[in-house]
């Protein structure tokens, strides 16, 4: 493997989780980012995101990583740019390529005054055709220069789970190579030739198609499971044995068939969306699709009805516990406590919440509601709703509590309580 020099724009969930990744693995990272707090964070040795085991491999690798907000210095002094920006939902579901636009541009101006070659890949989540109808002309457009013979360029989709990203890069199922020429494919095949995976090369409107094909499948299993798992509560069945008893089939398998309050985060419900969007525009009716989104969108209704089986709930104080949309993560985006919350404000609860990674960033988007500062203390409150499966929720003592677990934790903490699931 050949030591190459990379810049990375975007200091995101994957940008900065690909940027130290590389550096372990032995190359020098630019980090380019407009927002000099965050570089700062980096060029101190602390990880400007939680994951697990980013921070360490950060201060490890050091010496190999630079940061900047000036695009020319970082494009002169790299062999290859990964593009890792944000491509947030517009109200109308479609992606907002703000972001990689405005990087596209700064590129291909600083290309401009580049005479060696230099590839560009995109990680960041795109729908097919992006690549080439708007990125690729972009660059050209600013840079004078053309695509396949002064720069290359290429998707090179992600598939990080966050509280799992450092395992997921250095581990990962497949890593999948979207090119159209074959130098881009050698410069790929060489940085990843550590990593012992199936790599598939494939163009690069495909490798931007599996990307949204992957979530939208699992998204899919998630909404299926949850389906399964209403009837199974009908029938009082418990759901978690129905799904054992399914993913041992090997064309199924087990993962994604938790049944509970939905999924969330940064990119199942935006990629489905998108995708839904997209299909639309082509004159096609995503059925399926539509109806993930929509059984996801009532899952957290479930939990509200089972909480007014039990109690009245206005002027009562209910404890939420889990912010973030998932463990090990303290990423609140679409996270399902949003709307559990928000409906039981309207219904004049009083909440009180704890999570102990995400409530900095939960604060923001209700700061009426009480913060604990512990699981315990949120066991004051008349009822308990479980909305993220965090570990040590299983050892709390919930005797003598109602509980509403949207999760699923340890069963053996169920048989000191009233306890109810939502779709077991």
């Amino acid at each position: 493997m050949l030591s190459l020099n990379i810049s990375i724009i975007g200091t995101g969930y994957v940008g900065a989780v690909t940027g130290i990744c590389f550096a372990e693995l032995g190359h020098n990272v630019i980090f380019i980012d407009l927002n000099q707090t965050v570089l700062d964070k980096i060029k101190s040795g602390k990880s400007p995101i939680y994951e697990s085991g980013l921070e360490e491999l950060l201060k490890k690798n050091l010496e190999h990583i630079t940061v900047t907000r000036d695009y020319q210095y970082a494009i002169q002094h790299t062999d290859l740019t990964f593009i890792c920006v944000g491509t947030p939902s517009q109200e109308d579901g479609m992606m907002d390529l703000t972001y990689i636009k405005l990087a596209s541009q700064a590129i291909g101006t600083a290309l401009n005054k580049k005479e060696e070659y230099h590839t560009v890949i995109v990680k960041s989540t795109v729908l097919p055709g992006t690549t080439d109808q708007i990125i690729s002309p972009c660059i050209e457009k600013t840079s004078g220069k053309k695509t396949g013979i002064d720069f290359g360029i290429g998707m090179n989709p992600e598939f990080l789970r966050e509280g799992d990203a450092v395992n997921d890069f250095f581990n990962p199922d497949r890593i999948i190579l979207g090119v159209n020429n074959q130098r881009t494919e050698e410069i790929l095949r060489n940085l990843y030739s550590p990593i012992q995976c199936p790599k598939v090369t494939t163009t690069i409107k495909v490798a931007e198609m599996v990307k949204y094909a992957s979530n939208a499948f699992l998204a899919t299993k998630i909404s299926f499971a949850n389906e399964i798992g209403n009837l199974c509560k009908k029938l009082e069945i418990d759901s978690n044995e129905v799904f054992h008893g399914v993913g041992l089939d090997k064309r199924i398998n087990p993962h994604f068939f938790r049944t509970g309050i939905g999924f969330g985060g940064s990119c199942f419900p935006k990629d489905v969306l998108a995708l839904v969007t997209f299909a639309k525009s082509l004159g096609i009716e995503p059925n399926i699709l539509n109806a993930v989104l929509k059984t996801n969108d009532h899952q957290p209704e479930k939990m509200i009805e089972l909480l007014k089986q039990h109690i009245d709930v206005q002027n009562s104080m209910i404890g939420i516990l889990g912010l973030a949309f998932k463990p090990d993560t303290d990423d609140v985006r679409e996270s399902r406590a949003i709307p559990v919350i928000r409906t039981l404000l309207d219904s004049g609860a009083q909440i009180i919440a704890y999570d102990p990674m995400a409530m900095n960033n939960f604060r923001k988007i209700f700061p009426e509601i009480g913060y604990m500062e512990s699981a315990g203390a949120v066991l004051k409150a008349d009822v308990i709703l479980i909305v993220t499966e965090w570990k040590e929720f299983e050892q709390l003592d919930y005797h003598n509590k109602i509980v509403i677990d949207g999760r699923g934790i340890n069963k053996a903490r169920r048989e000191a309580c009233i306890y109810e699931g939502v779709c077991w």
